[in-house]
């Protein structure tokens, strides 16, 4: 490499050996600054790279030695003052951060534009149709539909305030929809932020944090008696020996509609009395067999180990192959409404469905004096808020503890306890 001298202080080239620009063999220009004391040597570029496009639009008419002159004032000024880039890979480096910057700017311009209907449609569902079952989805979308996308749809997603939620609450609520319903559109909106939060569409806090939930009181009230609940599975096993069979095992396991429908041969096992109840709501768990419901597992025909204990025939499948009920059959609605369970009964937490059974399990064995601990495990409730709502039938025991209590103390019952009374009044 043989450096050779410009008419201009500081700027020198070497030649290619063998690549051509134009005529003359390509020149790689480099410039030199000698600031207090020290020699600052920088390579330009090729002749053949051209001159930047933002100089050559200010200054068409410069040429390379001109644009390597214009730089090296540069760079000279900068060493002199100590601002701004002192080299052409500093240079480079502020050049790479602004464009950083101004792409983050756009980024942020772009994210700004998305509307919440947009990302609902494009992004939220299809994520949400991966891991949600397809009634859900479809309730979803019915809600988003109807109320949400009216209120909130054309809306920035960075537009949308409490503000803004709170009228779709009063909207909702004038339009009679439950409270349920309320903080299921608000839940909908929650996740939708969520999820493009984690995307990175959307960086601040979601609105939906600082919007009060509707106060919500739809569970079930009802329970049978042992006289309703026998009443029920008589006039099943007339109509029905497979809803009678299922009934059964709510009332007396205290299983979910879906936990029945799920189990399979190998999750039971009848020498221990055991059933097995995979993947529920709060994670697996164990239930109990009482003696009827034993023998009732026991009388039905037994498949393989994989196979489901309860099974519908799908009309049109091929061999008609059994298949995993869906939904529990109209019998059993049709069924309490000859028995005039639900008669006269407006509240819809007042009224017998299929669930009623498992709360019916739930109420007899706190009668029954187990404690709402127990309860709550047999059940399978993740946490004991679910259990509480038996909690006034725990009344007519703790009542007779404390009475029992203060016969003690009284003195009352000393004679009949000998040796088991603490005189506490002395």
């Amino acid at each position: 490499m043989k450096w050779i001298k410009t008419a201009h202080t500081g700027i020198r080239y070497y030649e290619h050996e063998t690549r051509k620009h134009g005529k003359k063999r390509d020149r790689y220009y480099s410039i030199r600054i000698k600031f207090a004391g020290k020699d600052y040597s920088y390579g330009v570029g090729w002749l053949s790279d051209g001159i930047p496009e933002e100089i050559r639009k200010d200054e068409p008419m410069i040429g390379f030695e001109g644009y390597c002159q214009k730089l090296l004032r540069q760079y000279k000024g900068n060493l002199k003052t100590g601002s701004g880039p002192k080299s052409p890979k500093e240079k480079r480096k502020m050049d790479e951060e602004k464009e950083i910057e101004a792409q983050a700017e756009r980024d942020q311009v772009e994210r700004d534009a998305v509307t919440f209907d947009a990302f609902f449609n494009d992004t939220y569902l299809p994520i949400a149709k991966s891991s949600k079952k397809e009634s859900s989805i479809n309730r979803e979308k019915n809600l988003y539909s109807v109320w949400i996308k009216p209120i909130i749809g054309h809306l920035p997603m960075k537009e949308i305030a409490p503000f803004t939620l709170e009228k779709l609450k009063q909207k909702m609520a004038g339009g009679k929809q439950s409270p349920r319903s309320i903080e299921y559109a608000l839940a909908i909106i929650r996740q939708v932020f969520n999820t493009a939060k984690r995307s990175g569409t959307f960086l601040g806090d979601s609105p939906t944090a600082s919007v009060k939930k509707p106060k919500v009181d739809n569970g079930r009230m009802r329970f049978l008696t042992r006289t309703e609940a026998d009443a029920l599975l008589a006039a099943l096993k007339i109509k029905s020996p497979d809803v009678h069979d299922m009934t059964l095992l709510s009332l007396h396991a205290g299983l979910r509609f879906g936990e029945i429908t799920s189990l399979t041969w190998q999750d039971v096992d009848l020498d221990k009395g055991v059933l097995t109840i995979r993947d529920a709501k709060a994670g697996s768990r164990y239930a109990f067999l009482t003696k009827q419901a034993a023998e009732m597992l026991e009388a039905r025909q037994q498949g393989k180990p994989s196979d489901y204990v309860f099974t519908k025939r799908s009309d049109g499948e091929t061999n008609n192959v059994p298949k995993k009920i869906t939904k529990i059959s109209h019998t059993f609605f049709r069924t309490v409404d000859d028995l005039t369970l639900n008669e006269g009964i407006d509240d819809p937490r007042l009224k017998v469905c299929f669930h009623s059974c498992r709360h019916s399990y739930a109420s007899w064995m706190i009668e029954s004096g187990a404690d709402l601990y127990t309860v709550q495990r047999l059940l399978g409730h993740k946490t004991s808020a679910m259990t509480q709502r038996y909690a006034h039938l725990t009344g007519n025991r703790l009542r007779d503890a404390a009475m029992k209590l203060s016969k003690v103390l009284q003195g009352d019952d000393a004679e009949n306890q000998p040796g088991q009374v603490v005189d506490l009044r002395g």
